[in-house]
């Protein structure tokens, strides 16, 4: 159908019942991976690949950040992490709340509209836990597991989903390779740990395992994915349209440890990753399939994505090797400012309002959750709220006139900036900010220039620093960025505050 039916089927739907929400955020899942946007990729993703299919496929679509914390942090507010104490890196498992009590999430918005609101899997965005004795909250940082004892198991935990707008909550703390190792159920733990447990860092793999640390006796890390899905296909079947819902899905999978059911294994003929890519694809079949079978397709927006490039631990070398390129020809991986780091599937199904097949090239972030919700429903933010979020309906529904949007900040590992605006970048670091090669402080990285810059447009691959050729081009893009930073929003707004001073100045390695 061409976009202005689509325009008029969507003036229609806007008088109809709000759209129920289902949001499924992979952990770290490569732009590459998916093969309907990485032909040329050797594992097969038939599922997204269905859902592209159906609906619409963003080829520009950013992570807040190069790792999942403050991704996550961005997806549920609207707000980019490094606007809060998070500056750098991820928190551990008994890391306090991230999120500042009293700001508007996605969950509590839509909550607060009448919506019914799950999170099922991986929370990561820290937890009020009771510490024994006198001792203080635990700190940011990834605490040894062993730590994870000081923790009261039989208290309930604050600051949790429950305390940010969803109605209902089943997880795991973090990711599923820090402490501890156990099921959380509403603000409690479903089962106490009572035994220490680490796990293969990847199946059939010597060497390297998780964090020792406290852990229910019939807790597997290999089971995880599996239990989340079912459960995730539980609360949906559970839904009626008499009221919409919200269904926020953060897996665990293809993170570490990467450990695909027997099931899964062997399936891709690549290695362990690419077998659990394949199994993560068949979760978001299964719950493309308990959508449609509960009859509530036609009213419900689904979403795939990831929340940061694919991790080293996936074994690029193995996987270039066998002609299968995980960030889809972009450079660098996970942790990095290069577009492997950040640049992630973005895959969105909406009948009646996005063209089967469709797809845009407009860059857009995670952070657009919010406003595209409110949008939906024709309500304003606060101005205190969302101050990073900008709707992504006139390109759901190809508007001719969609606006561009805002410049999109990117943050790395260790907490390095670059900036997108039209076809430029601009990194401030001489190095990728991460993991990847050049990686800060090393050997190869001294000489480099202070900053990058690059023409996506012409040079994708980020092969060129132009900053020394266009030293106009990069100063106006610093000179925005620090804009976007002292103003405490990047969209339009009064100017709100940090929770800290934000420097754009290089961090040390975290």
């Amino acid at each position: 159908m061409r976009p202005i039916l689509f325009l008029l089927c969507s003036l229609v739907a806007a008088a109809a019942a709000p759209p129920n929400l289902v949001y499924i955020l992979a952990d770290d899942l490569g732009y590459g991976d998916v093969r309907c946007l990485n032909p040329q990729g050797k594992i097969a993703t038939p599922q997204m690949d269905r859902l592209r299919a159906q609906g619409m496929s963003f080829g520009d679509a950013h992570a807040g950040s190069a790792v999942c914390t403050p991704t996550r942090y961005g997806v549920l507010t609207g707000r980019y992490a490094w606007r809060s104490r998070l500056q750098q890196g991820v928190l551990g498992g008994m890391s306090p709340p991230l999120i500042e009590p009293g700001r508007l999430t996605v969950a509590s918005f839509l909550q607060a509209e009448g919506y019914v609101t799950a999170c099922i899997g991986k929370w990561h965005l820290g937890l009020g836990w009771v510490r024994l004795g006198s001792a203080g909250a635990f700190a940011d940082g990834i605490e040894p597991g062993a730590k994870g004892w000081e923790a009261d198991f039989r208290k309930p935990f604050g600051g949790g989903p429950l305390a940010l707008g969803f109605g209902q909550f089943f997880g795991i703390a973090a990711s599923l390779d820090m402490a501890p190792y156990t099921y959380l159920e509403g603000d409690r733990v479903a089962r106490l740990p009572e035994v220490e447990k680490t796990f293969p860092m990847v199946e059939g793999k010597a060497g390297g395992a998780t964090r020792r640390g406290p852990a229910a006796a019939d807790f597997e890390a290999g089971e995880v994915l599996g239990a989340l899905t079912a459960r995730a296909e539980a609360f949906i079947k559970a839904q009626s349209a008499a009221r919409p819902f919200f269904l926020y899905l953060p897996l665990t999978a293809p993170h570490t440890p990467i450990l695909p059911s027997a099931e899964w294994r062997g399936r891709s003929g690549l290695n362990a990753y690419a077998d659990f890519v394949m199994e993560t694809d068949a979760a978001v079949g299964r719950l493309l399939e308990a959508v449609d079978g509960a009859g509530l397709g036609g009213q419900t927006v689904f979403i795939v994505t990831s929340d940061n490039g694919c991790s080293p631990q996936a074994d690029l070398g193995a996987l270039r090797a066998a002609g299968h390129q995980v960030s889809g020809g972009f450079r660098g991986a996970k942790a990095d400012l290069f577009e492997g780091g950040h640049r992630v599937p973005f895959l969105v199904r909406w009948p009646g309002r996005v063209a089967p097949g469709s797809s845009s090239e407009a860059p857009i972030c995670l952070t657009d959750l919010l406003a595209t919700c409110a949008g939906w429903l024709g309500k304003a933010l606060p101005p205190e709220a969302g101050e990073d979020s900008v709707s992504l309906l006139p390109q759901l529904e190809q508007r001719p006139e969609a606006p561009p949007r805002p410049p999109v900040v990117h943050h790395s590992i260790n907490g390095s900036f670059a900036l997108r605006e039209g076809d430029w970048k601009l990194l401030l670091a001489a190095d990728s900010g991460g993991w990847s090669a050049p990686t800060p402080g090393s050997a190869a990285a001294r000489g480099l220039p202070a900053v990058q810059l690059y023409n996506l447009a012409a040079d994708p691959a980020e092969a060129h620093n132009a900053a020394a050729a266009h030293p106009e081009i990069a100063a106006r893009l610093r000179a925005r960025l620090e804009q976007l930073v002292g103003d405490g929003r990047s969209t339009p707004g009064p100017p709100q505050a940090n929770a800290v001073a934000v420097s754009l100045e290089r961090k040390a390695p975290p």
